[in-house]
């Protein structure tokens, strides 16, 4: 039986622990949703203040030049490379996920010209299949496959020679289920399309190995477990064998080869900076600027240790109380939370939230637990499991006011 003696065992051997003091994390409140948005690093708010007052205010358009603004889409993705597995210059940060996978996805139909069947997940997060149901009218014949790649050969039976790209997310948004990165990517290469992945679910959560799988493209967003801010810039990732002769759509000034020549025909920039737009809100990238400072110093193999060695324990501590687990038991194939149906989800989220246990929810009946290693104990897990006990024992859930639901869920 697991004690709160154990879990601060676990805590005082916990070779991340340091960690947990780089964050700004609110008194009596345990969160459990990193994996939504990332809680706030401590060097956050000064380096914001810095740009704000010293290179903005001070330095103004000089500033583009002596504090390096113009580099820091490329920079920026360059420190972010080793946390999905990527080398220099197989990175940018810039714009949305949403509009990244746009640039990517019709990048991918271009270069498989003759293919034009996007296969994807159902169960993919809505952006990804609103963005291939929407690219699908810009190119004559294209269609949508939808298919689940679970470990019954859906997938390899969805791939035929029309199949230009498939599109899936590393981890399931709801479930946590994580895909097998490098089987599935050979297995797209070998009926010759192309992969994307959403790394959304896994950047900073688990050691994501795209060079080493062989990816040819992927997306992300950096406000989750990399706690770059809310609406913090996302990432695209493109193999550096496919950047010479792949194109994006938006072809934007920030992407051309020489943006102050103001030529009037558009070139695009070598490598990644062909996927740049416009101009980057440069506010948003020195908050990530100091998230990424935090990260440096991040050993990621003993985060998936920890990582799995909470969502564990949650599971452990939580059997017995009704719930219906809809995470994988199996480690190697579940990401970094953990999730339960139950009819009234939402209400009792709500419940826990309102002790200071903060999870989310997801339509229609799922409850998300996310577990963020750097700043998470395992005293944590254990007085977040106490508390879910005693809110579905004592029906605290059914308090009228925690059925009414706000704008975000």
């Amino acid at each position: 039986m697991i004690t709160r003696t154990d879990c601060a065992a676990c805590d005082a051997a916990d070779p991340l622990a340091a960690f947990r003091a780089e964050f700004t994390l609110p008194e009596g409140v345990i969160y459990l949703d990193g994996n939504s948005l990332g809680a706030l690093p401590r060097r956050t708010s000064a380096r914001v203040r810095e740009m704000v007052e010293n290179e903005w205010g001070k330095g103004l358009i000089r500033s583009w030049n002596d504090a390096g603004w113009y580099d820091l889409p490329r920079g920026l993705g360059d420190r972010l490379a080793p946390l999905v597995g990527a080398g220099p210059g197989e990175v940018v940060v810039c714009d949305s996920t949403s509009v990244n996978l746009f640039k990517v996805l019709a990048a991918t139909l271009r270069l498989r010209p003759g293919r034009r069947i996007i296969v994807s997940d159902p169960g993919s997060f809505p952006t990804d299949l609103y963005v291939t149901e929407g690219i699908g009218g810009l190119f004559d014949g294209c269609e949508r496959r939808l298919v689940d790649p679970g470990p019954d050969g859906a997938l390899e039976g969805a791939l035929d020679g029309r199949v230009a790209v498939v599109l899936l997310s590393h981890a399931d948004y709801r479930t946590g289920r994580l895909y097998d990165m490098a089987a599935v990517t050979e297995l797209v290469h070998r009926h010759g399309a192309l992969v994307i992945w959403d790394l959304c679910h896994t950047a900073g959560a688990l050691p994501v190995e795209l060079g080493d799988c062989g990816a040819d493209f992927a997306v992300g967003c950096t406000y989750k477990y990399l706690n770059g801010g809310p609406g913090s810039p996302a990432f695209v990732y493109a193999a550096e064998r496919h950047q010479g002769s792949v194109s994006q759509p938006l072809t934007g000034w920030f992407g051309h080869a020489d943006p102050f020549g103001f030529d009037g025909e558009y070139a695009p920039a070598p490598g990644m900076g062909r996927f740049l737009v416009g101009t980057p809100p440069l506010l948003s990238f020195a908050a990530l600027q100091a998230s990424l400072e935090v990260w440096a110093g991040v050993d990621l193999r003993a985060l998936r240790v920890k990582s799995l060695a909470l969502t564990e324990l949650f599971i452990r501590l939580t059997e017995g109380m009704g719930l219906e687990l809809v995470t994988p038991r199996e480690p190697g194939r579940r990401g970094s939370q953990v999730s339960f149906r139950h009819p009234y989800g939402y209400a009792v989220v709500q419940a826990l939230i309102d002790r200071g246990i903060i999870g989310d929810f997801r339509t229609p009946d799922i409850m998300r637990f996310g577990f963020a290693p750097l700043y998470l104990t395992y005293c944590d897990v254990w007085d977040a499991a106490g508390a879910l006990a005693d809110v579905l024992n004592s029906g605290s859930w059914r308090d009228e006011r925690f059925a009414a639901r706000g704008a975000v869920t």
